[in-house]
């Protein structure tokens, strides 16, 4: 059964922030609320806990995972910003978008798609969120916990909307902890921009998608 930490949305409390850091940097995998829907994360450099969040959420190894990242300049470290990318993202960050980038060698090849050597990140909206961050100093996994295996598509699954016990009571045997900060789950995606190219091209409207859209 998984370890339920209750931490305050808004004020994290600074020991169970370094508790979860803790338990993060030692391979645990946890349940835990974004800025978008909650999510399940670990530490982008614990190999076995990546795999693990694979196989809970039968992803192919082709198939990029997206990490969050507290700053955009911390983006800029596992991910090669083009002048016009950046300009797009400093308007947009911190928020509920996810970038699309060419990765560098930071980025374990575990995360990025294969082929295109790309990966997905985002900088959130959400005190727990960069609490996190901040404290652990590496990125965080960030798969959603309520769309199937293609949330990466254009339409919204149609998954039965789950109260947060619903929620927790469904993942408790599959993770190791469980962040409750009271908060109901969400269930509106971030907004996908493809930086990749010479172009920014929107590949998914979600939250955002508007402010975004002006900018594309």
């Amino acid at each position: 059964m998984a370890k339920i930490f209750s931490v305050h949305p808004d004020n994290p409390q600074t020991r169970r922030i370094e508790e979860i850091k803790s338990a993060l940097s030692n391979g645990a995998i946890m349940l835990y609320p974004t800025d978008t829907v909650y999510a399940i994360g670990c530490d982008l450099n614990a190999k076995s806990a990546v795999e693990r969040v694979r196989q809970i959420k039968q992803l192919a190894n082709d198939k990029p995972l997206t990490f969050l990242c507290p700053s955009l300049s911390d983006v800029a470290t596992y991910a090669f910003v083009s002048d016009t990318a950046y300009r797009m993202m400093k308007r947009l960050i911190p928020g509920t978008y996810t970038f699309l980038l060419p990765a560098t060698k930071l980025v374990p090849r575990l995360v990025q798609n294969p082929k295109r050597k790309t990966t997905g990140i985002r900088v959130p909206d959400h005190p727990v969120c960069l609490a996190l961050l901040t404290s652990l100093a590496n990125p965080i996994i960030s798969t959603s916990a309520h769309l199937p295996p293609n949330d990466e598509s254009l339409e919204l699954d149609l998954e039965p909307r789950l109260s947060q016990v619903e929620l927790f009571d469904r993942w408790d045997r599959l993770v190791d902890l469980i962040i409750d900060t009271g908060e109901e789950p969400t269930y509106e995606v971030s907004t996908i921009l493809d930086l990749t190219g010479d172009k920014p091209m929107m590949t998914r409207r979600g939250l955002g998608w508007e402010a975004a859209a002006a900018l594309v």
